[in-house]
């Protein structure tokens, strides 16, 4: 089930709401953990079982963290860490493995010698196993007490507004409300989350799709048919589709959650306007920056190491980064692209590249990015690295006819518009209003006349993927 369907829309959300709005706040949690399974259960009706007995064991493991003392919390802890790994590795990984494996001995001129069944991916066991490292953790770390009741326990993991594609919300950052928030449900909460929502749901449905179908009708073309004017269109349209399409589904779901009473942190700001690719990981997928330094980096040794080690850390970071993102050979080079950039960044790249002006600084910035998306839109490394070389080499072939129609380039510039929109720095004089109301009535405006349109381009449109529901 996708934020953006009709379904979701205008049945499940509505009745959530008006059942979790009537409940008593001590019912509350009960309410949202129930909705949260069927959405899960919705997706991946079997898998559902295998989550909630892994919730099981999770649940009581940390509880003998929080009680044992000495080496036993570090072992409980190894425990935990390893059962979620594993169960990680197993799905999202063993087909990988069998496949390479199978790869490089016919290399050999054997046949494949590991027989294989295939393995379903379940939806979001990426951003479910991370929710669940965090609980582990933060208990071990005595960050913050583990909850009581095994029912909130299962909300905080699988709670639906961030359960398929995050953000990655840290146990400490919201066990508070899950045990207590019934301050948070004041009307001005819950416009600004249905206004969160909608404005999100207007970035996916809007500018992502539009952007998405041009990029995929670019990668879809043979190489050999791709012109360099074609490679820039179809990899400037993926840049802005996967920003519209990621941070759109964080919007919503930070909206969700505010109606819900829950403050989730941001995900996103302005990526693009990064001046260098450090800057970039500051403001791109917060979240699982943020993660990965604190969960990965900083126990590899973080700043506290000699410099060689420290860049082989922050190597080891972003492979683990883009394997993470997916069981392929293309996401593993990704990650490695960015972690070998950082590393150049923290040796001379900032200090070189700051003698420029700063439009020029955030123009190579940008293209730096877009380059590291071809190998994280394409299906093979070959086709990448063909792709990147007909960006450069000005083929002047034609290619076969791509309807790039006026929706397209619209969206584009406001894709364009929206992105870069701190750099413009236009001073307006601020217009004061002296009546909340008014800001209320507009909002509601806005958002009334967005939703319409969102929900008409639904109904008249069969592409509404979420990039990130595969990983």
């Amino acid at each position: 089930m996708v934020f953006s369907n009709n379904f979701f829309l205008l049945t499940f959300l509505p009745f959530f709401l008006l059942g979790y709005y009537i409940a008593p706040n001590k019912n509350k949690n009960s309410i949202a953990l129930i909705a949260s399974i069927f959405f899960y259960a919705w997706g991946a009706p079997k898998f559902i079982f295998v989550l909630l007995f892994s919730l099981f064991i999770d649940f009581y493991l940390v509880k003998l963290i929080n009680t044992a003392e000495g080496k036993v919390r570090k072992r409980v802890l190894a425990v935990s860490i390893i059962l979620n790994i594993g169960l990680l590795g197993y799905f999202k990984y063993a087909n990988f493995f069998v496949e390479n494996v199978n790869k490089l001995v016919s290399n050999w001129g054997a046949p494949g010698i590991v027989g294989w069944t295939a393995v379903a991916l379940p939806i979001g066991i990426s951003f479910i196993t991370f929710h669940k490292l965090t609980y582990a953790i933060d208990a071990y770390r005595n960050v913050h007490r583990p909850l009581e009741k095994f029912t909130d326990y299962c909300l905080y993991i699988i709670m639906f507004p961030h359960q398929i594609a995050g953000p990655i919300v840290r146990f400490n950052e919201i066990a508070d409300q899950i045990e207590n928030r019934d301050n948070a449900y004041t009307i001005d909460n819950r416009i600004t989350a249905m206004f969160r929502f909608i404005i999100g749901l207007a970035k996916k449905v809007l500018i992502a799709n539009p952007l998405g179908n041009a990029a995929n009708a670019v990668f879809a073309l043979h190489i050999n048919d791709i012109t360099t004017s074609t490679a820039w269109i179809g990899i400037v349209a993926y840049t802005f589709q996967i920003y519209f399409d990621f941070s759109g589904y964080s919007d919503m779901a930070i909206g969700i959650a505010k109606l819900m009473g829950f403050t989730f942190p941001e995900n996103f700001n302005f990526p693009y306007i990064s001046q260098n690719i450090t800057e970039f990981w500051r403001r791109w997928h917060i979240t699982l920056g943020r993660f990965m330094k604190d969960y990965l980096y900083i126990p590899l040794g973080g700043n506290k190491v000699s410099k060689p080690r420290l860049l082989i850390n922050l190597w080891i970071v972003f492979l683990v980064s883009g394997l993470w993102h997916g069981a392929s050979w293309t996401f593993v080079i990704w990650g490695a692209y960015h972690g070998f950039l950082l590393i150049l960044d923290r040796l001379f790249l900032i200090k070189l590249t700051g003698k420029i002006v700063k439009p020029l600084r955030i123009l190579l910035t940008f293209i730096l990015v877009m380059i590291g998306w071809v190998f994280f839109r394409a299906t093979d490394i070959d086709f990448a690295l063909k792709y990147i070389s007909q960006l450069f080499t000005f083929a002047h072939n034609v290619s076969p006819a791509i309807d790039f129609d006026k929706r397209f380039w619209t969206m584009l510039i406001i894709a364009m518009l929206i992105s870069f929109y701190p750099l413009i720095n236009l001073k307006f004089e601020t217009i004061k209003i002296n009546w909340p109301k008014t800001i209320l009535i507009s909002r509601g405006i806005i958002g009334l006349t967005l939703l319409i349109i969102c929900m008409s381009d639904i109904n008249g449109s069969d592409f509404n993927p979420f990039i990130y529901f595969r990983f």
